[in-house]
């Protein structure tokens, strides 16, 4: 009877090693998936803000050019050469608009918490993993909160001479008249998505970092000592 039990207890504690294993094994290749979709969004918010093509002419504008958040081109109406302002003058260029300026605050800061959340992958050397993928789904969380304000402000300066020049005189506040919603736009709200989505696979990893141990491993390793 007492052999039995013996050989009972040494088979739930095996089927416990196995499952402790195999679910160390599955949060490291999630963390490392995590990791690699970080870096990729990342590379995203870089695009997104310094691309100009957030809004661009359409066959109906009576120019041709683009806008983005510190750069922007528009055609001569005699020769049809883009003008290109912003281009190598860094951040301080053109007079733009203020809403186009705050955008560019809000998004450049979004970029730069993705960029701090990279950052933190070396405190998986020094610091609890569980803590650190908080840390990382909080400056996520807080990333996607900047682009949404970078991505709602953005339209709010589309009634500024410039962009009416392009886009006719039926332009105003979040009315493009002529103009389109260019990909750098949308794939600036398709990054908060992402954000999104990291942020909760963040918390859930700091979680199963926090719960390790299964119950049924912890309980044998108890009732040994």
């Amino acid at each position: 009877m007492a052999g039995a039990q013996w050989k009972e207890e040494k088979q739930t504690q095996e089927a416990a090693k196995i499952y402790h294993t195999n679910y160390v094994r599955n949060s490291r290749a999630i963390g490392v998936m995590w990791a690699v979709f970080t870096i990729c969004f990342a590379i995203i918010t870089v695009v997104v803000f310094i691309q100009p093509f957030w809004i661009g002419d359409s066959v109906n504008t009576p120019q041709a050019g683009y806008f983005g958040l510190f750069h922007y081109c528009i055609g001569n109406a005699l020769t049809s050469e883009l003008i290109c302002k912003g281009q190598r003058a860094g951040l301080r260029l053109h007079p733009r608009p203020r809403p186009f300026r705050t955008a560019m605050f809000f998004v450049g800061s979004s970029m730069l918490l993705v960029v701090g959340t990279m950052v933190c992958f070396s405190l998986f050397f020094f610091c609890n993993a569980g803590s650190v993928y908080k840390i990382c789904a909080w400056m996520q969380l807080a990333s996607a909160a900047l682009m949404v304000m970078g991505c709602m402000i953005y339209p709010d300066g589309w009634d500024a001479p410039e962009v009416k020049r392009m886009c006719g005189q039926r332009t105003d506040k979040y009315s493009l008249g002529n103009c389109t919603v260019r990909w750098a736009y949308i794939l600036a709200i398709i990054s908060i998505l992402d954000a999104l989505l990291l942020a909760f696979l963040s918390f859930t990893l700091g979680n199963r970092q926090d719960k390790l141990l299964p119950d049924d491993f912890e309980v044998e390793g108890e009732g040994k000592s």
